[in-house]
């Protein structure tokens, strides 16, 4: 069957964020890890695209690609625990309790920012000659993005912050979505076309991702961008992340779990999935 339904699908959304729980603290941070690097491989590859054709758009399509793979090797990124842990934490799944997703949670964080960090520095010496030039074009255009959404931002003050905090809870909406949807296909095919739609919106609608931000702010930095590290904590990181978490759960995680749990959250589906997110 290429198909799995809403309240089978609800299984194994638990299923998942339950074995995420009791990975160990390594396996936890490799997938991190990983799965950051590989995603800001991505966005490094649609801001050089986007950069060079004078085509945001084109950018937007091709962005996907880095999520994808993450996501078929099984690897892991915040906003994905995000919107399965308080699921499986509220249908009292065995060993899901709020300490163990706040470890989760946690590690995850540490992880991916060690990828997107190291992903940065790498393209940084890309887009300089190994630190020997000044940035290309598209470490230029990576030093304007940084500017423009953080003291961008910080210009329309609470409005600013509001305005970002939107941007966040409206990208993990989609961007949950898609991971979800891929556990709704069998096929690999089917996974494909179910994440590449709802990440490639999210992207060229300018929509703010904490895991994405974690390689564009220190890209911007690195490459003489405006702004400082405070900056970038205060009018995007930290409320990007508040953004990413509110989207993910109320849109997208409690919906499902409310309407088409039933039988789901009662036991195991029967077949666990591994799921990156």
């Amino acid at each position: 069957m290429s198909y799995v339904k809403p309240a089978q699908l609800v299984g194994h959304m638990l299923d998942a964020g339950a074995a995420k729980m009791q990975m160990s603290a390594r396996d936890t941070l490799i997938r991190a890890f990983m799965g950051a690097a590989l995603l800001t491989i991505g966005a490094a590859f649609a801001v050089t695209i986007a950069t060079q054709t004078g085509q945001p758009l084109l950018g937007a399509v091709l962005f996907p690609v880095g999520f994808v793979i993450l996501y078929l090797f099984g690897y892991d990124l915040l906003t994905g625990v995000f919107t399965l842990g308080p699921l499986t934490v509220l249908a009292r799944r065995p060993g899901a309790t709020v300490p163990a997703m706040l470890r989760n949670w946690g590690l995850v964080f540490l992880g991916n920012l060690c990828g997107a960090i190291l992903v940065a520095v790498l393209m940084a010496a890309v887009f300089t000659y190994g630190f020997s030039a000044e940035p290309n074009e598209v470490g230029r255009a990576l030093g304007e993005i940084g500017h423009s959404r953080t003291v961008g931002y910080a210009d329309h003050g609470l409005a600013g912050m509001l305005t970002l905090f939107i941007r966040g809870m409206l990208c993990n909406w989609l961007v949950s979505t898609g991971v979800v949807l891929a556990m709704a296909s069998n096929t690999v095919g089917g996974k494909v076309i179910a994440m590449w739609l709802p990440i490639m919106l999210f992207f060229y609608m300018g929509f703010e991702h904490s895991i994405v931000n974690m390689f564009l702010f220190p890209s911007g930095l690195l490459m003489g961008g405006e702004f400082t590290l405070w900056d970038y904590l205060i009018w995007n990181e930290i409320p990007t992340v508040v953004g990413n978490l509110v989207g993910g759960l109320l849109f997208v995680g409690l919906p499902l779990y409310l309407t088409h749990g039933g039988s789901s959250v009662r036991q195991p589906a029967e077949e666990s999935r591994s799921v990156m997110v």
